[in-house]
């Protein structure tokens, strides 16, 4: 046999031929190993054949020993390796061998180091949490310990590449690390859906990972109160969750109530998940797709808003891959009347998590919740505002935030009217940074003001810049606060001076004036303040005024809200026994003891406020109290 001749090897007993795996390269072809190869074209001067993806080269004719199709399978041998990189293999003539599968070993390289490695040809292992068709290439977003990566397929224009990898399938990626648009992006060779054993191990290697980067930052708070710590442990754990979706490449979607307080406990965290989703996630428009902050003007979580939300959810989830989201409900979420749209996103397994002071019914929303904070769980009250718990749960998340947020536990105080021993601490916290208690009065006013004209929109600019948390500009801060707490008190006072002569007044048998207003017919309507706000300035006037126990009503059509100082009301408790007793009433409503609303049926308005009336006439007499104020 000469140089020139195939190679036979029809005396050998049995020898061992290697069936590559798909990924290997030539690295892994020795010259003295027989290899299976797969004809991949016919030319007239031989064949050419593949080992795997990576490895293909020519069987010239006089090399081969028969005739082969496309298709066909042969055994090989390595004869050269030219220096431009072709390579030329020799068929071996063989009846009987043994075959043996080679695996590739492969060097993965993690998302973090992918910056290191940029025009490098990569593998990376993980699982897929987004799957996007844009017009050109598929992107699949792959998550491994360390971060998350889109990697760009093209099959051909507006084609969905590999159509059976599917979200959460485990995945190993080759290619090529470059920069788009100012981040990295993968553009990717080749994409392979791992088996049972592969992906088991990535899966635990990634769990392992994620439960330790998930876990909360270690803070201190940032005032001693021992009332507050009966939370801690929740909030951590929500921190913890929090931290966890994003890592997981889930969505993650804010309701919360459109009020100082409100704003207060979702601003802060908005930015901090936010800043953790920049970290985790080479794309630098996930933050923008994954995460919405948007509020709500009821005091619960309306159908409209649910339906809204899971319809906007499915679409981006047919639209862009994603997964559907995790819902957050902040100073909102807590009562029966909630229960509803919870119900409707229990349909789609959508978790949802609560922080809330308002008085809860947890035996109605706890089994549809996956987190449930609240400081009436552990018998304290409202006094423990959304916005102080939020500040906190901000911090574990993004401790770095902590200069940022210094002022804002008293300004959610000052928003709802907190009486907590606590204000006191919190209020010399605001003013190390610059704020007197006038000025924090001031941004929650600017920021109730600024909510009512948002209506449904975030507001994300204006309401940070107000704020102070996020802005850029602290002298546009203090300007804007000033404009916007101006117009608001002149309005107020503009409602006022329409309102008050036809406010009516009654005493209570136990003492308390009370103060009705119809709201509807005797207030300007359509503008700043909305009702609630209007009731509660009444009910500031009248309490300023007298000095004594104090009772608002403003009411509508079909609704009613109420304000209190010194009379220990419970509205849910109220709320409750009027649904009972006034059959066909339609009553439901609810919110702090001394704060809430309640709504019912037109025609039976009249009944339901004689019962209210009653109710309040035997409430017990307690100075000590104090009203909320809350845009309900």
């Amino acid at each position: 046999m000469t140089d020139d001749e195939p190679t036979s090897t029809g005396d050998m007993e049995s020898p061992v031929v290697y069936d590559l795996d798909p990924e290997c390269t030539l690295d892994e072809v020795t010259e003295d190993g027989l290899y299976l190869a797969t004809v991949n074209g016919v030319v007239e001067y031989g064949v050419f054949v593949d080992l795997s993806e990576f490895v293909s080269g020519l069987v010239h004719e006089s090399k081969l020993d028969g005739e082969y199709e496309i298709g066909d399978q042969l055994v090989v041998d390595l004869e050269d390796v030219r220096e431009n990189g072709d390579v030329s293999f020799r068929s071996v003539d063989i009846e009987n061998y043994e075959l043996e599968s080679v695996a590739h070993e492969y060097d993965i390289t993690p998302v973090d180091k992918l910056e290191d490695a940029v025009g490098s040809t990569v593998y990376l292992a993980g699982q897929v949490v987004q799957i996007k068709q844009t017009g050109g290439p598929t992107l699949f977003h792959v998550r491994d310990e360390s971060g998350i990566v889109p990697c760009a397929i093209f099959e051909s224009a507006g084609v969905r590449a590999y159509p059976e990898i599917s979200v959460e399938d485990y995945v190993r990626v080759s290619g090529t690390p470059e920069h788009r648009e100012g981040a990295i992006q993968i553009e990717a060779d080749s994409l392979t859906a791992l088996d049972d054993e592969e992906a088991t191990e990535i899966e635990a290697r990634l769990d392992a990972a994620v439960e330790e980067r998930a876990a909360p930052a270690d803070v201190d708070p940032l005032i001693e109160w021992e009332a507050f710590e009966k939370l801690r442990p929740d909030i951590e754990s929500v921190a913890k969750l929090l931290r966890r979706t994003v890592l997981e490449g889930r969505p993650i979607r804010i309701r919360h109530h459109a009020d100082g307080d409100g704003m207060c406990a979702s601003i802060p965290v908005e930015l901090a998940l936010e800043r953790f989703i920049e970290g985790v996630h080479e794309d630098p428009e996930a933050k923008r797709h994954l995460f919405k902050r948007l509020p709500s003007k009821a005091p619960f979580y309306e159908m409209e808003d649910a339906t809204r939300d899971l319809n906007f959810a499915l679409e981006d989830r047919e639209r862009h891959g994603q997964k559907l989201p995790l819902l957050l409900m902040l100073d909102n979420g807590s009562t029966e009347e909630d229960t509803p749209a919870y119900e409707t996103l229990r349909h789609y397994d959508i978790p949802i998590v609560v922080l809330d002071h308002h008085h809860p019914d947890p035996e109605a929303v706890e089994p549809l919740l996956t987190e449930h904070v609240n400081p009436y769980l552990y018998d304290e009250d409202y006094r423990i505002t959304t916005g102080m718990m939020c500040v906190e749960l901000a911090r574990m998340i993004d401790p770095e935030m902590t200069d940022e947020l210094r002022h804002v536990p008293a300004v959610a105080g000052i928003s709802d009217r907190s009486a907590a021993d606590a204000m006191d601490d919190y209020l010399e916290l605001a003013s190390e940074v610059g704020y007197d208690p006038d000025e924090l009065e001031d941004v929650g006013e600017a920021l109730d003001y600024a909510a009512h004209w948002l209506r449904y929109d975030s507001g994300r600019h204006l309401v940070n810049d107000a704020l102070n948390v996020g802005c850029e500009d602290e002298e546009r801060h203090h300007e804007l606060v000033d404009f916007l707490a101006e117009k608001s008190r002149n309005e107020i006072d503009d409602q006022l001076e329409a309102a008050l002569p036809h406010v009516e007044h009654e005493r209570l048998d136990n003492g308390a004036h009370l103060y009705r207003v119809d709201v509807e017919n005797d207030t300007h309507r359509f503008t700043y303040p909305a009702p609630g706000k209007t009731t509660g300035a009444i009910h500031d006037h009248k309490v300023e005024e007298t000095g004594d126990p104090v009772i608002t009503i403003g009411y509508g059509p079909d609704f009613s809200v109420l304000r209190s100082d010194g009379v220990r009301l419970d509205i849910p408790r109220m709320v409750t026994e009027l649904d009972e007793e006034i059959v066909g009433g339609g009553v439901s409503g609810g919110g702090h003891l001394v704060v809430g609303s309640i709504k019912f049926v037109k025609g039976r308005r009249e009944e339901v406020l004689d019962a209210l009336v009653e109710k309040m006439a035997e409430a017990e007499i307690d100075e000590a109290l104090s009203s909320t104020k809350s845009s309900v």
